[in-house]
């Protein structure tokens, strides 16, 4: 399974995620050694993460 990375990582101050996929500093150090099933799971919850509106300048 692909990652869901998207070449802007960066990780959020606010909530503690990337913000370009979205995952944690944690799924993302561990995401090689997932199973197929774990990154699945994964790949669903990102779908619930609201993105986080940028700050005005």
């Amino acid at each position: 399974m692909d990652s869901p990375c998207i070449k802007r990582c960066a990780i959020d101050p606010r909530d503690g995620l990337c913000e370009g996929c979205r995952r944690s500093r944690h799924e993302i150090a561990l995401w090689s050694s997932y199973s197929d099933a774990e990154r699945r799971a994964i790949m669903l919850a990102l779908k619930t993460r609201p993105k986080l509106a940028q700050a005005s300048s």
